[in-house]
């Protein structure tokens, strides 16, 4: 699953990864897009608190966070 937040600023981006995982529970893999750091490092905690191993991929000043279950 790919959430794409780029040009969101928090805390919609969080708001947005929960929704996701709260609508797709058995979901063990989640992708969000971002161009903030601050959004990046929030998805990064918030995944890490949801049992989510987490990793982070940085190109053309776009993240991807990454959580795998």
């Amino acid at each position: 699953m790919q959430i794409d937040t780029c040009g969101m600023s928090c805390p919609q981006p969080v708001l947005m990864t929960k929704k996701a995982i709260d609508n797709n529970p058995s979901e063990n893999n989640i992708e969000v897009l971002t161009d903030s750091g601050t959004s990046k490092n929030n998805v990064k905690k918030y995944l890490s608190s949801k049992g989510f191993r987490v990793e982070i991929k940085e190109e053309n000043d776009t993240f991807t966070v990454r959580g795998t279950k």
